[in-house]
């Protein structure tokens, strides 16, 4: 596969799966959050869509650099879930699979949160969990995606699961693509105005 998505509701264990993934099929490890610190200018209105555009901005470029050196299995996570519904537009044509975590137990996204808000830091929304889990578990599937449920699975079951998943995957290349009601995803960007304008070569 040239290109994997890791999606999902926070504390679901996307993180967790990429980094085995990568490990797993020697490829490169993309995460949002790992670019350069860099300073918003003043003038920016909402900062928060603009700090979540020069993220995505930047993937997008390194998962360019890479499949340019001839490199697959190129797992990207931490993107925003609203980015879910670009990816079909934007890598159209290519080899991606988007893997699409949730949990049929609710409770167990809960313990997970718990567990980070104490050992790890990052995103802790105890209220909204359950929501955010069932508002990404629900909605329909986009091209080139499938739904992994992790609930009551070790780690260890859910790599062999998803690396299952992606050796017996035969994306679409070709195929019409309408993106739905963004109401369908979650975006920390409380503006939800997100768009990118590159097409990935």
């Amino acid at each position: 596969m040239d290109f994997i998505f890791v999606i999902g509701p926070p504390a679901v264990g996307k993180t967790t799966l990429a980094g085995r993934l990568y490990k797993r099929l020697g490829g490169v490890y993309i995460e949002q959050n790992m670019i350069p610190e860099f300073v918003i200018p003043p003038y920016v209105l909402d900062q928060g869509e603009y700090e979540e555009r020069v993220c995505f901005g930047a993937v997008l470029s390194q998962i360019e650099y890479f499949q340019r050196l001839g490199l697959r299995n190129i797992v990207v996570t931490d993107l925003d879930d609203l980015r879910a519904r670009e990816l079909p537009s934007l890598f159209k044509g290519r080899r991606f699979i988007i893997l699409r975590l949730f949990s049929s137990d609710p409770e167990q996204i809960r313990v997970q949160m718990i567990h980070r808000a104490k050992n790890e830091g990052g995103l802790v929304a105890l209220k909204g969990v359950s929501r955010l889990n069932a508002l990404i578990s629900e909605r329909p599937l986009l091209p080139n995606e499938v739904r992994l449920d992790v609930a009551g699975k070790a780690g260890e079951q859910i790599l062999e699961e998803a690396v299952s998943i992606i050796d017996s995957f035969e994306p679409l290349l070709d195929y019409d693509y309408l993106p739905d009601d963004m109401k369908n995803y979650h975006s920390w960007v409380k503006s939800r105005g997100l768009s990118w304008e590159l097409t990935v070569e």
